[in-house]
């Protein structure tokens, strides 16, 4: 068996490549997107570390720009609210890095 085949039960052979190929350009121009975007907001320069805590809501901020929903939720504002606080705090260096992903952190319930 080749590194792009998985056997699955009874014999069946699943050719892999073409799925992973798939996979990893999608998330690869979901990456330039986000990097895109980042750039826009004026937070290309940030951590990878805080990027990741906050590649959702930057992806949402984006959906909702480009019309793809619109909200007035009261609590979706207000994390949109804590995420650019954060943000713009470690920006102007007045809070750690350490700081501000545990600001923008989501506790799990």
């Amino acid at each position: 068996m080749t590194q792009s085949t998985v056997k699955k039960s009874k014999n069946i052979t699943l050719n892999v490549e073409p799925i992973l190929g798939k996979v990893l350009q999608d998330a690869q121009e979901e990456e330039q997107k986000l990097q895109e975007v980042f750039e826009m907001m004026g937070w290309s320069h940030l951590p990878a570390e805080l990027k990741i805590e906050i590649k959702d809501d930057v992806r949402a901020m984006v959906d909702e720009y480009e019309g793809k929903y619109s909200t007035c939720d009261p609590f979706v504002l207000k994390r949109r609210q804590r995420v650019v606080y954060w943000v713009e705090n470690y920006q102007e260096k007045m809070c750690s890095l350490k700081t501000a992903i545990e600001g923008v952190k989501i506790r799990s319930l």
